[in-house]
């Protein structure tokens, strides 16, 4: 997905100057091309995400559309602060980019699973949060913010994604996509985790059983008509994210159905419970050892069924 955000960004760079990206001595090889393209438009401050982060906002209120890129944590909750107090309070079009979101860089321990980003950016004032399933949501996501005039934050898997089933209709800001079509089960995901729920779809189709995919790429602006007829017309909704089960998709999900009177007939959700991911290892390795693979996910669909 890194690739398909910067492949985006540099053609929308060609045609506008205002366009800066800023890194935190991240992405070599990754922004090189970038950085040699535009130089004027591209800065590596080091590991200094808590100034990278103020120089961004400077730049956005002098009329810039700016990026800030590098880890999941390192972009988000190293410089907390300055998010929530320069760029979200000023609302000022500072697009923060994280790499590695979940267990993207599962090998590295603790300090590098982003596993509480989505709750915390979330609850932010004026953000847009977005974490794209695939680099076709990557892409569009990155032509939206950077016209969106307000603070963005963009999660990304370091891995592309596609989908070669994927109903191919279109990325529209808090309005909730669906990429794959079913009767029995509607499964709701936010990020790359997205695969994992096609993965089991595909699995679960040998049993004649069918799953609905909908890309809850939004998760600010939550599309209440679609979350509506989801939980009207399956017999049951599951929720699955590489982040902690409080303040993410599964809550936004939650808060929708209590506000709006919708009574879902079965709801699961699936996320990191509120530990921290002491393991290391690969993010599919991950994923099943903290319950968000697909045979995790295969079980919670055939006992929604089971019921």
């Amino acid at each position: 997905m890194r690739d398909a955000f910067i492949e985006s960004l540099s053609k929308i760079a060609e045609n506008d100057e205002d366009v800066f990206l800023i890194t935190g001595d991240l992405g070599f090889g990754v922004l090189d091309n970038f950085a040699e393209k535009f130089p004027s438009q591209f800065l590596n401050v080091g590991v200094a995400e808590q100034n990278m982060t103020g120089m961004a906002t400077g730049l956005a209120l002098s009329g810039y559309k700016v990026f800030t890129y590098s880890i999941a944590n390192f972009t988000t909750l190293r410089c907390l602060e300055q998010i929530r107090n320069d760029a979200c309070y000023h609302n000022a079009n500072v697009n923060v980019v994280s790499i590695g979101g979940g267990f993207g860089y599962g090998a590295l321990g603790m300090s590098h699973h982003a596993t509480e980003d989505l709750s915390i950016m979330r609850s932010l004032p004026n953000i847009e949060v977005i974490a794209p399933g695939d680099d076709f949501e990557t892409k569009e996501a990155t032509k939206h913010v950077i016209n969106s005039c307000k603070p963005s934050y963009l999660r990304l898997e370091r891995a592309s994604h596609t989908h070669d089933d994927d109903l191919g209709n279109i990325f529209e800001y808090g309005k909730i996509r669906q990429i794959r079509e079913g009767n029995d089960v509607a499964i709701f995901c936010a990020g790359g985790v997205t695969k994992v729920a096609m993965n089991a779809a595909k699995k679960l189709s040998e049993k004649n059983i069918t799953l609905g995919v909908y890309s809850v790429h939004s998760l600010k602006a939550i599309d209440v008509e679609t979350i509506s007829n989801v939980f009207e017309n399956y017999f049951g909704v599951i929720t699955i994210e590489e982040n902690n089960l409080i303040g993410g998709l599964g809550s936004a999900i939650s808060e929708i159905c209590i506000d709006n009177r919708i009574f879902p007939k079965s709801f699961k959700r699936m996320g990191l419970q509120d530990i921290y991911s002491s393991v290391v290892g690969s993010q599919e390795y991950l994923r099943d050892y903290y319950n968000l693979g697909e045979e995790d996910l295969i079980k919670n669909v055939l006992e929604i069924l089971d019921k």
